[in-house]
Protein backbone atom coordinates (compact mmCIF):
# COMPACT_ATOMS: atom_id res chain seq x y z
CA UNK A 1 0.00 0.00 0.00
CA UNK A 2 3.01 2.11 0.43
CA UNK A 3 5.09 4.50 -2.22
CA UNK A 4 6.78 2.63 -4.20
CA UNK A 5 3.22 1.19 -5.37
CA UNK A 6 1.95 4.06 -5.74
CA UNK A 7 4.39 5.93 -7.86
CA UNK A 8 4.23 2.73 -10.43
CA UNK A 9 0.43 3.43 -10.63
CA UNK A 10 0.61 6.62 -10.93
CA UNK A 11 4.21 7.62 -12.67
CA UNK A 12 5.11 9.98 -9.68
CA UNK A 13 5.79 10.44 -5.93
CA UNK A 14 4.01 13.59 -5.74
CA UNK A 15 1.28 14.32 -8.58
CA UNK A 16 -1.51 11.98 -6.63
CA UNK A 17 -3.91 14.95 -5.49
CA UNK A 18 -1.00 17.29 -6.66
CA UNK A 19 -2.66 19.83 -8.83
CA UNK A 20 -5.48 19.69 -7.15
CA UNK A 21 -5.62 18.20 -3.53
CA UNK A 22 -9.37 19.46 -3.56
CA UNK A 23 -11.02 17.90 -6.25
CA UNK A 24 -9.33 14.63 -6.27
CA UNK A 25 -10.02 13.39 -2.70
CA UNK A 26 -13.09 15.03 -2.98
CA UNK A 27 -14.17 13.25 -6.19
CA UNK A 28 -13.15 10.03 -3.41
CA UNK A 29 -15.25 11.58 -0.95
CA UNK A 30 -18.36 11.30 -3.56
CA UNK A 31 -17.65 7.50 -4.38
CA UNK A 32 -17.76 6.44 -0.73
CA UNK A 33 -21.00 7.99 -0.31
CA UNK A 34 -22.44 7.38 -3.27
CA UNK A 35 -21.56 3.44 -2.33
CA UNK A 36 -23.73 3.42 1.05
CA UNK A 37 -21.44 1.25 3.16
CA UNK A 38 -23.05 -1.93 3.45
CA UNK A 39 -20.82 -4.91 2.75
CA UNK A 40 -23.02 -6.15 -0.13
CA UNK A 41 -20.48 -7.99 -2.56
CA UNK A 42 -20.73 -5.66 -5.73
CA UNK A 43 -19.48 -3.27 -4.06
CA UNK A 44 -16.49 -3.91 -1.22
CA UNK A 45 -14.03 -3.93 -4.18
CA UNK A 46 -15.10 -0.31 -5.00
CA UNK A 47 -15.15 0.63 -1.22
CA UNK A 48 -11.46 -0.92 -1.29
CA UNK A 49 -10.15 1.21 -3.89
CA UNK A 50 -11.78 4.75 -2.37
CA UNK A 51 -10.03 3.32 0.98
CA UNK A 52 -7.22 2.40 -0.78
CA UNK A 53 -6.55 6.35 -2.38
CA UNK A 54 -7.01 8.12 0.86
CA UNK A 55 -4.11 5.81 2.22
CA UNK A 56 -2.17 6.59 -0.74
CA UNK A 57 -2.55 10.41 -0.30
CA UNK A 58 -1.16 9.89 3.29
CA UNK A 59 2.39 9.51 2.57
CA UNK A 60 2.37 12.54 0.22
CA UNK A 61 4.43 15.26 1.20
CA UNK A 62 2.18 17.77 0.89
CA UNK A 63 0.32 19.05 3.85
CA UNK A 64 -2.48 19.73 2.44
CA UNK A 65 -2.98 16.93 0.67
CA UNK A 66 -2.64 14.31 3.90
CA UNK A 67 -5.01 16.65 5.19
CA UNK A 68 -7.55 16.73 2.92
CA UNK A 69 -7.31 12.81 2.99
CA UNK A 70 -7.45 12.58 7.12
CA UNK A 71 -10.80 14.70 6.80
CA UNK A 72 -12.09 12.25 3.87
CA UNK A 73 -10.97 9.54 6.50
CA UNK A 74 -12.48 11.03 9.47
CA UNK A 75 -15.87 11.48 7.31
CA UNK A 76 -15.68 7.96 6.16
CA UNK A 77 -15.22 5.91 9.66
CA UNK A 78 -18.09 8.52 11.22
CA UNK A 79 -20.57 8.39 8.47
CA UNK A 80 -19.99 4.09 7.94
CA UNK A 81 -19.34 0.87 9.89
CA UNK A 82 -15.81 0.37 8.12
CA UNK A 83 -14.81 -2.97 9.94
CA UNK A 84 -14.74 -5.35 7.32
CA UNK A 85 -12.68 -3.22 4.97
CA UNK A 86 -10.17 -2.12 7.82
CA UNK A 87 -9.70 -4.64 10.19
CA UNK A 88 -6.62 -5.80 7.80
CA UNK A 89 -5.47 -2.51 7.39
CA UNK A 90 -5.30 -1.30 10.21
CA UNK A 91 -1.72 -1.56 11.11
CA UNK A 92 -0.77 0.23 7.77
CA UNK A 93 -3.81 3.34 8.63
CA UNK A 94 -2.24 3.63 12.24
CA UNK A 95 1.31 4.15 11.10
CA UNK A 96 0.42 7.45 8.91
CA UNK A 97 -2.01 8.50 11.46
CA UNK A 98 0.83 8.77 13.67
CA UNK A 99 3.05 9.87 11.55
CA UNK A 100 0.84 12.85 11.10
CA UNK A 101 0.73 13.41 14.82
CA UNK A 102 4.32 13.77 14.66
CA UNK A 103 4.82 15.62 12.18
CA UNK A 104 1.93 17.14 10.92
CA UNK A 105 0.68 21.31 11.36
CA UNK A 106 -2.16 21.75 14.18
CA UNK A 107 -4.59 20.40 11.48
CA UNK A 108 -3.10 17.65 10.36
CA UNK A 109 -2.80 16.35 14.37
CA UNK A 110 -5.78 17.12 15.24
CA UNK A 111 -7.41 14.86 12.28
CA UNK A 112 -4.93 12.06 13.43
CA UNK A 113 -5.60 12.07 16.59
CA UNK A 114 -9.64 11.63 16.03
CA UNK A 115 -8.91 8.97 13.24
CA UNK A 116 -6.89 7.14 15.39
CA UNK A 117 -9.73 7.03 18.03
CA UNK A 118 -12.38 6.55 15.90
CA UNK A 119 -10.10 3.58 14.40
CA UNK A 120 -10.09 1.52 17.41
CA UNK A 121 -13.90 2.58 18.06
CA UNK A 122 -14.50 0.46 14.46
CA UNK A 123 -12.47 -2.09 15.66
CA UNK A 124 -13.05 -2.84 18.79
CA UNK A 125 -12.18 -4.57 21.68
CA UNK A 126 -9.20 -6.59 21.15
CA UNK A 127 -5.47 -7.59 20.14
CA UNK A 128 -5.51 -4.54 17.42
CA UNK A 129 -6.96 -2.20 19.82
CA UNK A 130 -4.67 -2.63 22.08
CA UNK A 131 -1.86 -2.25 19.32
CA UNK A 132 -3.22 0.70 18.44
CA UNK A 133 -2.97 2.10 22.16
CA UNK A 134 0.80 0.91 22.72
CA UNK A 135 1.70 2.35 19.01
CA UNK A 136 -0.18 5.72 20.05
CA UNK A 137 0.31 6.31 23.86
CA UNK A 138 4.31 7.84 23.22
CA UNK A 139 2.77 10.21 20.48
CA UNK A 140 0.08 11.60 21.92
CA UNK A 141 1.56 11.71 25.52
CA UNK A 142 4.68 13.68 23.61
CA UNK A 143 2.19 16.37 22.61
CA UNK A 144 0.74 16.52 25.59
CA UNK A 145 4.15 17.43 27.39
CA UNK A 146 5.58 19.77 25.41
CA UNK A 147 2.55 22.42 26.10
CA UNK A 148 3.08 23.65 22.37
CA UNK A 149 -0.54 23.93 21.40
CA UNK A 150 -3.68 23.91 23.25
CA UNK A 151 -5.75 22.55 20.28
CA UNK A 152 -3.55 19.49 19.31
CA UNK A 153 -3.41 18.89 23.11
CA UNK A 154 -7.17 18.80 23.20
CA UNK A 155 -7.23 16.12 20.83
CA UNK A 156 -4.82 14.01 22.12
CA UNK A 157 -6.31 14.08 25.51
CA UNK A 158 -9.66 12.88 23.77
CA UNK A 159 -8.02 9.86 22.00
CA UNK A 160 -5.53 9.00 24.56
CA UNK A 161 -8.95 8.50 26.47
CA UNK A 162 -10.51 6.41 23.62
CA UNK A 163 -7.97 4.25 23.02
CA UNK A 164 -7.26 3.44 26.29
CA UNK A 165 -10.72 2.93 27.22
CA UNK A 166 -10.64 0.69 24.17
CA UNK A 167 -7.72 -0.84 24.17
CA UNK A 168 -6.35 -1.39 27.46
CA UNK A 169 -5.97 -4.66 29.14
CA UNK A 170 -5.11 -3.69 32.86
CA UNK A 171 -5.17 -1.38 35.30
CA UNK A 172 -1.57 -0.35 34.78
CA UNK A 173 -1.95 0.32 31.15
CA UNK A 174 -5.01 2.65 32.43
CA UNK A 175 -3.24 4.17 35.02
CA UNK A 176 -0.55 5.38 32.40
CA UNK A 177 -3.16 7.27 30.72
CA UNK A 178 -4.70 8.91 33.72
CA UNK A 179 -1.24 9.89 34.60
CA UNK A 180 -0.56 11.40 31.73
CA UNK A 181 -4.00 13.61 31.81
CA UNK A 182 -3.23 14.22 35.50
CA UNK A 183 -0.38 16.18 34.65
CA UNK A 184 -2.47 18.46 32.46
CA UNK A 185 -4.79 18.97 35.28
CA UNK A 186 -2.41 19.34 37.73
CA UNK A 187 0.89 20.03 36.22
CA UNK A 188 2.93 20.79 39.10
CA UNK A 189 2.62 16.97 40.00
CA UNK A 190 4.12 16.13 37.18
CA UNK A 191 7.94 15.45 35.74
CA UNK A 192 8.60 18.62 34.72
CA UNK A 193 8.12 20.54 38.28
CA UNK A 194 11.16 23.27 37.09
CA UNK A 195 8.36 24.83 34.63
CA UNK A 196 5.15 24.81 36.36
CA UNK A 197 2.23 25.74 33.27
CA UNK A 198 -1.35 26.57 34.08
CA UNK A 199 -4.04 24.91 31.80
CA UNK A 200 -6.44 27.36 30.44
CA UNK A 201 -10.22 26.52 31.14
CA UNK A 202 -10.99 24.66 27.95
CA UNK A 203 -7.77 23.11 28.12
CA UNK A 204 -8.73 22.13 31.94
CA UNK A 205 -12.05 21.50 31.11
CA UNK A 206 -11.33 18.93 28.65
CA UNK A 207 -8.84 17.23 30.55
CA UNK A 208 -10.86 16.87 33.22
CA UNK A 209 -13.55 14.90 30.84
CA UNK A 210 -11.26 12.87 29.24
CA UNK A 211 -9.83 11.53 32.80
CA UNK A 212 -13.12 11.12 33.90
CA UNK A 213 -14.22 9.23 30.89
CA UNK A 214 -11.23 7.02 31.71
CA UNK A 215 -11.63 6.73 35.18
CA UNK A 216 -15.06 4.95 34.71
CA UNK A 217 -13.42 2.02 33.44
CA UNK A 218 -11.57 1.11 36.91
CA UNK A 219 -14.33 0.09 38.84
CA UNK A 220 -13.62 -3.58 38.55
CA UNK A 221 -10.00 -3.39 39.60
CA UNK A 222 -8.76 -2.85 43.34
CA UNK A 223 -8.26 0.64 44.25
CA UNK A 224 -6.18 1.82 46.97
CA UNK A 225 -8.88 4.87 48.96
CA UNK A 226 -5.00 6.64 50.28
CA UNK A 227 -3.95 7.39 47.01
CA UNK A 228 -7.14 9.00 45.54
CA UNK A 229 -7.13 11.64 48.36
CA UNK A 230 -4.98 14.21 46.92
CA UNK A 231 -6.68 14.05 43.58
CA UNK A 232 -10.15 14.64 45.00
CA UNK A 233 -8.87 17.14 47.33
CA UNK A 234 -7.65 18.84 43.98
CA UNK A 235 -10.69 18.27 42.09
CA UNK A 236 -12.98 20.02 45.35
CA UNK A 237 -10.88 23.31 44.50
CA UNK A 238 -11.96 23.47 41.34
CA UNK A 239 -15.84 23.49 41.97
CA UNK A 240 -14.63 26.98 43.46
CA UNK A 241 -13.01 28.02 39.74
CA UNK A 242 -14.26 31.04 37.76
CA UNK A 243 -14.98 29.34 34.45
CA UNK A 244 -18.69 27.70 34.70
CA UNK A 245 -17.14 24.71 32.14
CA UNK A 246 -14.39 23.79 34.58
CA UNK A 247 -16.77 23.53 37.64
CA UNK A 248 -19.13 21.27 35.37
CA UNK A 249 -16.25 18.81 34.15
CA UNK A 250 -14.90 18.81 37.92
CA UNK A 251 -18.67 17.97 39.23
CA UNK A 252 -18.75 14.86 36.99
CA UNK A 253 -15.15 13.85 37.65
CA UNK A 254 -15.94 13.77 41.29
CA UNK A 255 -19.39 12.19 40.67
CA UNK A 256 -17.39 8.98 39.71
CA UNK A 257 -15.51 9.43 42.61
CA UNK A 258 -18.35 9.29 44.49
CA UNK A 259 -19.90 6.20 42.75
CA UNK A 260 -16.67 4.35 42.55
CA UNK A 261 -16.48 4.47 46.35
CA UNK A 262 -12.69 6.51 46.26
CA UNK A 263 -14.05 8.15 49.35
CA UNK A 264 -14.63 5.48 51.27
CA UNK A 265 -12.46 3.92 53.55
CA UNK A 266 -12.34 0.01 52.58
CA UNK A 267 -13.81 -2.32 55.32
CA UNK A 268 -10.94 -3.41 56.60
CA UNK A 269 -10.22 0.08 57.56
CA UNK A 270 -13.48 0.63 58.60
CA UNK A 271 -12.33 -2.18 61.36
CA UNK A 272 -9.35 -0.91 62.17
CA UNK A 273 -10.63 2.94 62.67
CA UNK A 274 -13.55 1.35 64.54
CA UNK A 275 -11.31 -0.96 66.85
CA UNK A 276 -8.50 1.68 66.89
CA UNK A 277 -5.93 -1.64 65.91
CA UNK A 278 -3.54 0.53 63.16
CA UNK A 279 -4.98 4.00 64.58
CA UNK A 280 -2.96 7.21 63.45
CA UNK A 281 -3.17 6.92 59.88
CA UNK A 282 -6.11 4.79 59.41
CA UNK A 283 -8.09 6.85 61.59
CA UNK A 284 -6.73 10.34 59.74
CA UNK A 285 -7.74 9.09 56.80
CA UNK A 286 -11.51 8.49 57.40
CA UNK A 287 -11.94 11.38 59.06
CA UNK A 288 -10.30 13.41 55.75
CA UNK A 289 -12.36 11.73 53.51
CA UNK A 290 -15.35 12.59 55.44
CA UNK A 291 -14.67 15.86 55.30
CA UNK A 292 -13.91 16.18 51.77
CA UNK A 293 -17.62 14.03 51.72
CA UNK A 294 -18.65 17.45 53.31
CA UNK A 295 -16.89 19.92 51.38
CA UNK A 296 -18.10 18.77 48.56
CA UNK A 297 -21.81 18.39 49.31
CA UNK A 298 -21.60 21.63 50.22
CA UNK A 299 -20.12 23.06 47.36
CA UNK A 300 -22.55 21.35 44.98
CA UNK A 301 -25.55 22.79 46.98
CA UNK A 302 -24.06 25.85 46.86
CA UNK A 303 -23.61 25.24 42.79
CA UNK A 304 -27.15 23.48 42.15
CA UNK A 305 -28.96 27.02 43.13
CA UNK A 306 -26.22 29.78 42.18
CA UNK A 307 -28.46 32.97 41.30
CA UNK A 308 -27.90 33.96 37.27
CA UNK A 309 -27.05 37.57 37.88
CA UNK A 310 -26.27 40.36 35.22
CA UNK A 311 -25.45 38.85 31.95
CA UNK A 312 -24.88 35.11 33.11
CA UNK A 313 -25.30 32.28 30.37
CA UNK A 314 -28.58 31.06 31.31
CA UNK A 315 -28.08 28.11 29.64
CA UNK A 316 -25.36 26.91 30.68
CA UNK A 317 -26.35 28.46 34.23
CA UNK A 318 -29.83 25.75 34.09
CA UNK A 319 -27.26 22.62 33.09
CA UNK A 320 -24.78 23.70 35.97
CA UNK A 321 -27.75 23.74 38.62
CA UNK A 322 -29.19 20.41 37.11
CA UNK A 323 -26.04 18.35 37.42
CA UNK A 324 -25.27 19.46 41.04
CA UNK A 325 -28.70 18.90 41.96
CA UNK A 326 -28.09 15.11 40.46
CA UNK A 327 -24.85 15.29 42.44
CA UNK A 328 -26.13 16.24 45.37
CA UNK A 329 -29.08 14.14 45.41
CA UNK A 330 -26.52 11.06 44.85
CA UNK A 331 -24.32 11.84 47.44
CA UNK A 332 -27.22 12.35 50.35
CA UNK A 333 -29.80 9.63 49.14
CA UNK A 334 -27.81 7.47 46.15
CA UNK A 335 -30.02 8.87 44.21
CA UNK A 336 -28.82 7.76 40.53
CA UNK A 337 -28.84 9.97 37.35
CA UNK A 338 -31.34 8.26 34.46
CA UNK A 339 -31.31 9.29 31.08
CA UNK A 340 -32.12 7.87 27.69
CA UNK A 341 -31.52 8.08 23.85
CA UNK A 342 -33.62 7.38 21.12
CA UNK A 343 -31.83 5.04 18.59
CA UNK A 344 -34.16 4.13 15.97
CA UNK A 345 -37.73 3.06 15.67
CA UNK A 346 -40.06 2.90 18.42
CA UNK A 347 -38.51 0.65 20.63
CA UNK A 348 -35.33 0.71 20.45
CA UNK A 349 -33.61 3.54 23.02
CA UNK A 350 -30.63 3.31 25.12
CA UNK A 351 -30.89 4.15 28.69
CA UNK A 352 -28.27 4.57 31.38
CA UNK A 353 -28.73 4.89 35.03
CA UNK A 354 -25.26 5.44 36.92
CA UNK A 355 -22.72 7.99 36.67
CA UNK A 356 -19.92 5.59 35.04
CA UNK A 357 -22.36 5.35 32.17
CA UNK A 358 -23.80 8.69 31.75
CA UNK A 359 -20.27 10.47 31.36
CA UNK A 360 -19.75 7.12 29.05
CA UNK A 361 -22.59 8.18 26.97
CA UNK A 362 -21.65 12.07 27.08
CA UNK A 363 -18.28 11.44 25.64
CA UNK A 364 -19.06 8.73 23.05
CA UNK A 365 -22.01 11.60 22.13
CA UNK A 366 -19.31 14.33 21.80
CA UNK A 367 -16.66 12.28 20.12
CA UNK A 368 -18.34 10.64 17.33
CA UNK A 369 -20.72 13.57 16.77
CA UNK A 370 -22.87 12.99 14.00
CA UNK A 371 -21.93 9.14 13.21
CA UNK A 372 -22.91 8.31 16.80
CA UNK A 373 -26.48 6.98 15.98
CA UNK A 374 -24.81 5.12 13.27
CA UNK A 375 -22.37 3.46 15.26
CA UNK A 376 -24.69 2.45 18.74
CA UNK A 377 -26.92 1.03 15.87
CA UNK A 378 -24.52 -1.60 13.99
CA UNK A 379 -20.95 -1.00 16.45
CA UNK A 380 -20.55 -4.39 18.79
CA UNK A 381 -18.38 -2.25 21.00
CA UNK A 382 -21.30 0.34 21.94
CA UNK A 383 -23.86 -2.21 21.98
CA UNK A 384 -21.45 -4.16 24.49
CA UNK A 385 -20.92 -1.25 26.10
CA UNK A 386 -24.39 0.11 26.66
CA UNK A 387 -25.97 -3.73 26.57
CA UNK A 388 -27.77 -2.55 23.82
CA UNK A 389 -30.81 -4.97 22.58
CA UNK A 390 -31.68 -3.44 18.92
CA UNK A 391 -35.16 -4.23 17.18
CA UNK A 392 -34.04 -5.42 14.14
CA UNK A 393 -37.43 -5.16 12.38
CA UNK A 394 -37.53 -1.03 12.45
CA UNK A 395 -34.54 -1.14 9.82
CA UNK A 396 -36.55 -3.74 7.29
CA UNK A 397 -38.52 -3.22 3.93
CA UNK A 398 -42.03 -3.88 4.22
CA UNK A 399 -41.48 -6.65 2.38
CA UNK A 400 -38.51 -7.61 4.22
CA UNK A 401 -40.51 -7.46 7.45
CA UNK A 402 -43.13 -9.72 5.76
CA UNK A 403 -40.66 -12.52 5.15
CA UNK A 404 -39.06 -11.76 8.84
CA UNK A 405 -42.61 -12.32 10.58
CA UNK A 406 -43.74 -14.65 8.37
CA UNK A 407 -40.58 -16.56 9.53
CA UNK A 408 -41.08 -15.82 13.12
CA UNK A 409 -44.91 -17.22 12.99
CA UNK A 410 -44.02 -19.78 11.23
CA UNK A 411 -41.05 -20.73 13.92
CA UNK A 412 -43.65 -20.36 16.76
CA UNK A 413 -46.49 -22.49 14.84
CA UNK A 414 -43.36 -25.32 15.09
CA UNK A 415 -43.07 -24.52 18.71
CA UNK A 416 -46.83 -25.03 19.08
CA UNK A 417 -47.28 -27.88 17.24
CA UNK A 418 -43.89 -29.85 19.25
CA UNK A 419 -45.42 -28.39 22.67
CA UNK A 420 -48.84 -29.88 21.72
CA UNK A 421 -47.06 -33.38 20.74
CA UNK A 422 -45.32 -33.36 23.98
CA UNK A 423 -48.52 -32.52 26.23
CA UNK A 424 -50.07 -35.50 24.11
CA UNK A 425 -47.28 -38.04 24.80
CA UNK A 426 -47.14 -37.27 28.46
CA UNK A 427 -50.89 -37.58 28.47
CA UNK A 428 -50.62 -40.69 26.67
CA UNK A 429 -47.91 -42.33 29.11
CA UNK A 430 -50.04 -41.33 32.06
CA UNK A 431 -52.74 -43.72 30.91
CA UNK A 432 -50.55 -46.04 30.16
CA UNK A 433 -49.75 -46.10 33.52
CA UNK A 434 -53.16 -45.92 35.22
Amino acid sequence: MGKSKKSKARGGGDDLLDSSDADSVASSSTAISDLSISYATEHVNSQEFVLDKYIDALYEKRGSTREAALSKLVDAFESFMLHGLVENKYATLLSQFNNSVKKGSTKEVCLASRAIGLLAITLGAGSSSHEIMEESHPQLSRVLQTWSDETKMISALDCLAVITFVGASDLAETELSLKAMWDVIHPKSGSNVGTVRKPRPPLLAAALSAWAFLLTTVGSWRINTDNWKAPIAFLSTLLEAEDRAVRMAAGEALAVCFELNLLDVSSFEDADVNTGGTGGSKNKLFLDMQALKAKIAGLASNLSAEAGGKGADKKNLTDQRDLFQRILDFVKYGECPEESVKIAGKRDVLRVSSWCELIQLNFFKRFLGRGFLKHVQENCLLQDIFDIKTNTTETLSSNDKKIFRSGEEKDRALKLNKDRRMAQARKNAAMLIE
